[in-house]
């Protein structure tokens, strides 16, 4: 009673010695157990709920929000795989972020060639993952965060973009399309935007299946006094052959698969108004040419470290490890199959 009166979160979970769940007990089940004659020197595991809905730590916002709208309830516990407590979901904390000035726009107007054939007739950010359209997903995890104005710049298959977010309004925001006329590249598409924004702008690919905390990526940016910020992330590649070091016609050194690493560009930005302001109307051009021109003039660039899961579906070998799987003929049947539950989701 105590915690529940403390917490004001409606719910307490119950753990053993090790930090394993072993139930869960609301406000109503005190409520009842009061009601049924016990008093509060009762022991609480006699009235505790053993079967509950819990998910696992990488399970993300949109999928965590799904599953508390389908069950109607307001909490879900987040245990890992040993069944230890390591957080909880609120309802509240999902749908109630507070609303961010920042504005966000998505690159969603590539063909997606390396994709293909599954780009043929669908737009590569439109690729379902676990159910979901990569895009959706990514808006849905920016409402989350508190951002409501969101621009997503097309191109190829546009409509098929238009028609299934709309003016975004099933989706918790205010949708705005950028419609490239011609290929603009990552940058170009930003002279479109119908009015310069007051505050930095989030950029963001729109093929990307990640978890970035957008609360502190833009806490960066703006604690860092950066005109504008990049996000990256350790990328490593092991070879897959022994490596030999030979001179003179000499072996020197033989080194069994090694294993590199490097900090790559993640594809996610954060641009001060004036940069924005900055990006020729309706030519072609990058986001990394309009950084590196601000490296040029001696302006701060931050980079910001993703820790959170992150995947650049740009190449068959990376969405099928969004899928989970391994083979093309995999891939190919996994999203024809999900396609129906997108439209479905949608409607």
């Amino acid at each position: 009673m105590v915690a529940l009166d403390r917490s004001g979160l409606e719910i307490v979970l119950v753990v053993d010695n090790l930090g394993k769940l072993l139930g869960t007990c609301t406000d109503g089940d005190v409520r009842r157990a009061l009601l049924a004659g016990n008093g509060f020197e009762s022991p609480i595991l006699g009235h505790i709920a053993r079967e509950f809905v819990s998910v696992r730590p990488e399970l993300g916002r949109a999928e965590v929000l799904d599953l508390m709208k389908a069950r109607q309830i307001q909490q879900v516990p987040v245990t890992n795989a040993e069944g230890s407590l390591t957080g909880l979901h609120l309802m509240r904390e999902l749908v109630g972020a507070v609303d961010r000035p920042n504005w966000a726009v998505l690159m969603a107007g590539g063909k997606g060639t390396r994709l293909q054939p599954l780009t043929n007739e669908l737009p590569k950010p439109m690729i379902p993952v676990a159910g979901r359209p990569i895009l959706e997903r990514i808006v849905l995890h920016l409402v989350g965060y508190g951002i409501r104005r969101i621009f997503i710049s097309v191109n190829y298959l546009s409509e098929i973009v238009k028609s299934h977010f709309g003016d975004g309004s099933q989706f918790g925001c205010s949708i705005e399309y950028l419609q490239e006329e011609q290929p603009l590249g990552t940058g170009g598409s930003l002279s479109l935007l119908p009015e310069k924004p007051k505050n930095p702008l989030l950029v963001m690919n729109g093929d990307l299946v990640t978890g970035l905390n957008v609360d502190e990526f833009l806490t960066f940016h703006t604690g860092g006094s950066h005109v504008a910020s990049v996000g990256i992330r350790e990328y490593c590649h092991t070879v897959p052959f022994g490596e030999v070091d030979v001179r003179d016609g000499k072996l020197r050194r033989i080194s069994e698969k090694p294993t590199y690493s490097w900090m790559v560009n993640t594809g996610c930005y954060v641009l001060n108004p004036p940069l924005v302001a900055g990006v020729p109307h309706n030519r072609e051009c990058t986001i990394l040419s309009v950084i590196e021109n601000a490296l040029g003039r001696g302006e701060a660039i931050g980079a910001y470290t993703v820790t959170q899961d992150w995947i650049d579906v740009g190449r068959m070998p990376d969405l099928a490890r969004a899928l989970g799987t391994s083979t093309f003929e995999s891939v190919a049947d996994q999203t024809a199959n999900q396609e129906p539950r997108r439209a479905a989701a949608h409607n």
